[in-house]
């Protein structure tokens, strides 16, 4: 049984939730149709000419790109020109693509913890913060039976973490009341009869990202025929998750030696550094793609160097002034994300029992070239 389109974006973005994105980012949906089965995915850094030439001989269906195939709004879609022409290719050839950018960057286990990992380091924190799950009270009304059931569906689900501390929830016992109207079927008692349960009130917290899946185990664990819950938002703050990862090397290295460790972690033939190449770095800051405007983030964070694409001139010489080092290993080296993001949704289709084959591009997007 091979998966339909919709039903792998909808794991895709179990790592990716679509809220992660920074806002205005160029995601989701940008070619073709999901409503249709998909009997291979492949996964790509860019969408180029030659990666949809790859994926039609691959004979697949559907592209899950990191970098936008449409990023400045079209005016026209005419087929004389490179990206009309490259719309029209994939619609020949009934190739979808999806985008999954700034909200894989900021995922837990996405691109810059895939970085950060690849580098050795111990994470402390996030650059600039993007997203923070907002948190719920749930309350629900349970028959004392039933009650270890559904506390563990709930946990199950995502919910009851406060801080480090799981299984988190909250249980006063009492009695319920309902009458059974004409149509029902009940769990307990009979139509038309007033019934008196002993049950339990399990109260427990849930942050947003986990909240239906929460809700939906707990009515599937409840064996009532109507429950009785009550959801509350909180003011106290959830988890954040942002762009960039802050750690420390598992020992201090030179400013050259890490260098050296950037180009063998994210297999890039050199790299470009600011700073003494015989200074002390602990701390790191990295960030994939484009991130001169980080340098300040980087520099507050306490880090020694920062790891990013891009860098100016100008930027070059803001980060020495302020005795920040910086490796640039070029914005290509987020080509790491094909056989991570590759792996991950592979896993997740096997696990759901689908045949959908996924293979990470083999097309190398690196524009620049050494003379």
């Amino acid at each position: 049984m091979f998966a339909r389109g919709e039903t792998i974006i909808q794991l895709m973005e179990r790592l990716a939730p679509k809220h992660y994105a920074v806002p205005d980012d160029r995601i989701g949906l940008q070619a073709g149709t999901l409503q249709k089965e998909v009997r291979r995915v492949l996964v790509a850094l860019d969408v180029t000419s030659a990666v949809v030439e790859e994926a039609a001989a691959a004979g697949a269906e559907l592209i899950i790109a990191h970098h936008a195939l449409i990023y400045r709004p079209l005016k026209t879609l005419r087929t004389d020109t490179p990206e009309g022409a490259l719309a029209a290719e994939l619609l020949r050839k009934d190739i979808a693509v999806y985008v999954a950018h700034t909200n894989l960057d900021t995922a837990e286990g996405g691109m810059n913890d895939w970085m950060a990992e690849a580098l050795g380091l111990n994470v402390t924190g996030v650059l600039e913060e993007v997203h923070t799950d907002k948190l719920y009270k749930l309350a629900v009304f349970v028959p004392n039976e039933h009650r270890e059931a559904v506390r563990e569906a709930l946990f199950n689900a995502g919910a009851g973490w406060i801080g480090n501390y799981s299984h988190c929830s909250f249980n006063v016992e009492g009695t319920g009341t309902f009458l059974p109207r004409e149509g029902t079927d009940p769990f307990i008692g009979k139509q038309g009869k007033l019934e008196s349960v002993a049950e339990t009130r399990i109260e427990t917290v849930v942050p947003q990202s986990a909240l239906k899946a929460a809700v939906q185990a707990m009515l599937k664990a409840h064996p009532y025929e109507e429950v009785a819950y009550d959801i509350y938002p909180m003011d106290l703050k959830g988890r954040s998750f942002g762009l960039g990862r802050v750690g420390a090397l598992p020992e201090p290295e030179s400013l050259d030696a890490f260098a050296e460790r950037v180009k063998r972690a994210f297999d890039v033939p050199f790299v470009r550094a600011v700073g003494d190449g015989s200074k002390t770095v602990r701390k790191v800051a990295v960030l994939g793609g484009s991130g001169s405007r980080y340098i300040r983030h980087a520099k507050f964070a306490g880090a020694d160097v920062f790891v990013t694409g891009d860098i100016d001139y100008h930027t070059a010489h803001d980060a020495a002034a302020m005795g920040l080092a910086l490796i640039d290993p070029g914005h290509n080296a987020e080509k790491i994300m094909k056989p991570k993001t590759a792996q991950w949704l592979r896993e997740r289709l096997e696990e759901k029992g689908y045949a959908t084959e996924v293979i990470a591009s083999q097309v190398n997007t690196e524009p620049f070239r050494l003379k």
